[in-house]
């Protein structure tokens, strides 16, 4: 009788085992499941904001500048290149201007820190600040995510140059506003 009830009571507690092995088990499949189908949506939704930038980097003219030999190859410059920034200048009274790499500009920024920088940037010319002032803060948010996928790549544009030095890159010349 002792051997049959110390054979129970170990098979109670093996089931018991048993039991809580498996409740673990469904627990984690359970939760898994729901973080994995979290973890899914996530990345759509990351993926979404990606291609909506790629397409503000496009249409509001970012790459023109920004993009190595963007506007006089018609666009027809590999991703890898984009927004990285350009060596040719921009000269007119206020100086020489260079169009900043953004994907290094960017690689400090929290997305909410560069969404308030845009909306009260003021730059020297030809940079249309006062367009890039007006940007919704969605399409701001999908450029940002669009310009840290792409990653930190490029040198640093050259720095500004006063108008009275002479650059020492390309650049295209402004004339002076009619006074």
């Amino acid at each position: 009788m002792q051997i049959s009830m110390g054979i129970c009571q170990e098979e109670n507690l093996m089931c018991k085992t048993l039991q809580i092995i498996a409740l673990c088990f469904l627990c984690l499949v359970f939760f898994g499941i729901s973080l994995s189908e979290e973890a899914w949506a996530e990345v759509k939704v990351e993926n979404q904001l990606i291609a909506h930038g790629r397409y503000m980097s496009e249409i509001a003219g970012c790459n023109d500048c920004h993009t190595p030999g963007y506007l006089l190859s018609e666009g027809k410059v590999p991703e890898k290149l984009w927004l990285t920034g350009d060596r040719f200048g921009w000269r007119g009274p206020w100086g020489t201007t260079y169009a900043v790499n953004l994907r290094l500009f960017v690689e400090t920024l929290t997305d909410n820190q560069w969404v308030a920088l845009t909306k009260v940037l003021k730059a020297r010319p030809p940079m249309p600040w006062f367009d890039l002032n007006i940007i919704e803060e969605h399409d701001l948010r999908a450029l940002y995510y669009f310009m840290r996928y792409l990653g930190p790549g490029g040198k640093p544009a050259p720095a500004y140059v006063p108008p009275d030095k002479e650059p020492q890159t390309p650049y295209a010349l402004f004339p002076s506003p009619p006074k």
